[in-house]
């Protein structure tokens, strides 16, 4: 006599079996947010240990767009709180080279940046690398708060963008980073400290 399976049985795999299924079956989409990186390579003397692999200096951040939002509000970029400066993962400061930002001398090492929006001054936050994934803000890890620069843009921009801008005047290894959002630009220089 063949066995039949039980209703019971039948139910709890057509329950199991569904929801795979039904991912299965979704659409693919694009992540909202992707990611930003600025890259500077210093060029060594020929000759030089380093010239072979150059010391870079790189900022990576989640680019989060405004797709027709305010972006000074709570849930976007609130005033006067810690926010993580990008979407998803930390944003963050990776440099091979000692360096001065604002003020503050970094040795060489992975950083976590945010920054303190305020409709004054903003104060750019300088961490312990915490790692990829955004958490909760721990003033324990803080290195550093500098001062950023604001300027005010005639035409907004629509995505995040974070740049390290290369000196250009002969012999200073430095340059300035800077921040731009909505009509919102913000900077603060850094050199490399030997």
């Amino acid at each position: 006599m063949p066995v039949r399976p039980s209703a019971t049985i039948i139910a709890a795999l057509a329950i199991a079996i569904l929801p795979t299924v039904a991912s299965a079956q979704a659409a693919p989409r694009f992540v909202p947010s992707g990611r930003g990186t600025s890259e500077i390579t210093v060029a060594m003397p020929e000759g030089t240990p380093d010239s072979v692999t150059p010391p870079k200096i790189r900022v990576d951040h989640g680019q989060p767009h405004l797709r027709g939002r305010t972006l000074h509000t709570d849930s976007l970029v609130p005033f006067d709180k810690v926010w993580r400066t990008g979407a998803n993962a930390t944003t963050t400061l990776t440099t091979d080279l000692a360096l001065m930002i604002g003020g503050v001398k970094l040795p060489a090492g992975r950083y976590a940046l945010l920054t303190i929006p305020s409709a004054g001054t903003w104060k750019l936050i300088i961490q312990k690398d915490a790692g990829e994934m955004a958490g909760a803000y721990d003033a324990a890890a803080d290195l550093a708060r500098v001062d950023l620069v604001r300027r005010e843009l005639a035409t907004p921009v629509e995505s995040l963008s974070m740049w390290l801008i290369p000196s250009t005047k002969p012999g200073v290894l430095g340059g300035e980073l800077r921040l731009v959002w909505g009509n919102t630009e913000l900077s603060t220089p850094f050199t490399a400290v030997r």
